[in-house]
Formats: C-alpha cells, structure tokens, sequence
C-alpha cells in the first residue's frame, strides 16, 4: 500500500533537499539562500536549471541523471505529488537536485538576478479562462525574466493546442528569439534524449492520441511583453484532475 499524504509530508519535511516555502509561510520567513543557491546547497558554480510545476519530478530527475554539471530544481506546491522526484533523486544520492514547495506565483522571492539559466515548464494547466495564471503569459515571463541570466532559456512542453497557439503568438508579437517551435516534437525529428523524457501526464496525453508541442525560446532582460491580440479556440477535452471547461468556443 503507498504512503498517504500526511506520510509524504512527514518525509518530505525531513529531507535535505527539499525546501518548503508555500505563500503563507514565505510571506513570514525570508528565504535567505536567494542568490546563494550554488555556494550554500550545490556546493558548485554548475548551471541552475528550474522546471516549473513539476509534479512528480519525472523531468527534474531524469535531467538530473543526464546531466550531473547542472543543478536541477523542481518547482511545484503539490507536496504529495513532488515526493515521488523527492525520493527517488534521495534514494540515488543526487546531490545536483532539489525541490522547492511554494507557489510559482511568487518564484521570484526565492532566486537573485542572474541566478537561473534555463526554465523548463511542462504540462502545465492552460488556464484558458484567466490569462494571467497562465505560466507562459507576459505576467510570468516578466518574473521570470527577474532572476534568469541575460537571454536565458524557457522551454515549454504541452499537449494543449490552446496554450501552445497562445504562447506561440507571444513569442512572436514580442521577436522573442526562437532556437525550435513544433506542433509535434515526437514526429518532428526534434526529440533527443532531453526532450524524449516522458512525465506520468504526458504519457496519458499520448495514451490519448494527443501530440506533444514543444518551443524552446530565449527571454531577454529589460524588455516590456505585451500580450497578443489573439482569438484562440478552446481544447475541445478535458485533462485529468482539471475542472469542466466553460462553454465559450475561444478566447484570449
């Protein structure tokens, strides 16, 4: 029988490497590592790289495994689900990965200008109704744009057709430079040993019949984004663990 919830957060209080920080909490303690994340935890001067929503950590520890001259760290405020990357990169004594428990509301209270170099985000909720809690809209990529290197990385992997339309136009209505945008990574010739790594959901979006679309694109510093004046329609399914859509055809 697999551990309950309150069993996870009892393990995941007590690792080394996991740092939990939910609104309520980082409003009250400052997060003093902020811009010491590589001499007070890694021990090194390796490239950071985040992945944004996580989930399980499927993507933060298989890059992890690939590429042991970065450091990893899985980003989510679902701690149930975050256990199972905690304890697997635990259990293999991983120590160029960790995991942040808080709000990706507020990412940037926890990393120092120029202290990130690439931001994975994969297989987040398209928020199709509240552009603004979308993790590629202009109110993100400005936080992001906060503490990433001059000209870091975003990368976005989906099975929503309505996030990757919309990003897509973000990217071009604001020249943001682009180095691979395809509708489908897994036809497209594109998919390498970094890109082939497959999360618990996205596997359920190919079980499905879905494609996987994937931009990999550049986030300049001191630049003002602008949304794009764009119709989009709607995903015509359901995901999993995510409530019924409204009944409009499209939106911005």
């Amino acid at each position: 029988m697999g551990k309950g919830k309150l069993a996870k957060f009892a393990d995941m209080a007590s690792y080394p490497h996991v740092f939990e920080y939910p609104h309520s909490v980082a409003e009250q303690v400052p997060f003093e590592m902020k811009g010491h994340w590589r001499e007070q935890f890694f021990k090194n001067d390796n490239p950071i790289v985040l992945e944004l929503g996580c989930g399980r950590g499927e993507y933060t520890v298989g890059l992890g495994r690939m590429y042991q001259n970065k450091n990893f760290i899985g980003v989510d405020i679902k701690g149930a689900r975050m256990w199972t990357g905690a304890i697997d990169s635990l259990c293999e004594g991983m120590t160029n990965v960790a995991f942040l428990r808080t709000n990706i509301e507020i990412i940037d209270r926890f990393f120092a200008p120029g202290e990130v170099d690439e931001i994975w985000i994969t297989f987040p909720d398209p928020q199709m109704k509240k552009v603004t809690k979308r993790l590629t809209s202009t109110a993100f990529l400005q936080r992001y744009a906060s503490f990433l290197k001059a000209d870091g990385i975003v990368h976005l992997k989906t099975d929503s057709n309505f996030l990757y339309t919309y990003t897509d136009a973000l990217v071009k209505a604001n020249n943001l430079p682009v180095e691979v945008n395809t509708e489908n990574l897994y036809n497209s010739g594109l998919a390498d040993d970094i890109l082939s790594i497959r999360t618990y959901y996205e596997q359920q979006w190919l079980d499905r019949g879905l494609t996987i679309k994937y931009i990999k694109f550049h986030l300049p510093q001191g630049v003002t984004l602008q949304e794009p004046d764009i119709e989009i329609e709607l995903d015509d399914y359901r995901s999993y663990n995510r409530s019924k859509r409204s009944g409009l055809q499209t939106s911005k």
